[in-house]
């Protein structure tokens, strides 16, 4: 799932530090592809990173139960068929745009319904001391922690999540992930008709989408 659909499940949570650990495992991927870590049994004295720990645990319990859900192989994969022929020439691999394409439609889908509030979001991640991400970072066994900082003030001053809530702008959102491994992935051809399919492929979520969101939560 991506990061708001993340949140969902901890929306009226007001601990920053739980709700940062929900999303970071993405935050460190997106920062620095080759960061691996493994903090899931870390015991720190400090409180505050006990709590990003636990909410790295969330994450990832979140994400298993949808990666594995009849929802998420269905409509990936139904998703990646209608997008394959709309990127002829692409270098991008169909099954990730129908992963990503999922996660994203999911995200907007909750911020048009009114589910979730991005403002909330992205106040709670400015609300974290840097200081304390910095000992969790560096008790999980991130040596250099600079790259990610940088993204991370970048991310937070972009807030471009804001725009998932755009929905003729799905296919962009789509792109800006899609440049992190392909430097030219698609031509702006490309880029219409997968906006014609992402949104007829979020009327037809609109109806029963918060389904996975009921079936996680019941298994949370």
């Amino acid at each position: 799932m991506n990061f708001l659909s993340h949140f969902y499940f901890d929306r009226e949570a007001t601990d920053c530090y739980f709700i940062l650990g929900t999303v970071l495992p993405d935050l460190l991927k997106n920062a620095d592809k080759s960061i691996v870590l493994h903090p899931e049994k870390l015991h720190h004295p400090n409180p505050k990173v006990n709590s990003i720990v636990s909410g790295w645990n969330k994450h990832l319990d979140v994400d298993r139960y949808f990666h594995s859900s009849d929802f998420f192989l269905t409509h990936s994969h139904q998703l990646k068929k209608e997008l394959n022929p709309a990127i002829a020439g692409s270098p991008v691999k169909p099954f990730f745009l129908g992963h990503i394409g999922i996660e994203l439609i999911l995200d907007n889908l909750l911020i048009t319904t009114g589910k979730i509030t991005v403002g909330d979001f992205y106040d709670h991640l400015k609300s974290c001391d840097t200081n304390v991400i910095q000992f969790f970072l560096t008790a999980a066994g991130l040596e250099d922690c600079s790259r990610f900082f940088r993204f991370f003030e970048g991310f937070k001053h972009d807030a471009y999540l804001h725009t998932y809530s755009e929905t003729e702008h799905i296919a962009y959102a789509l792109k800006r992930i899609c440049m992190r491994v392909w430097e030219n992935p698609f031509t702006a051809q490309h880029e219409t008709q997968m906006n014609q399919i992402l949104v007829a492929y979020r009327q037809l979520l609109l109806p029963h989408f918060m389904s996975i969101f009921n079936e996680i939560e019941n298994k949370l």
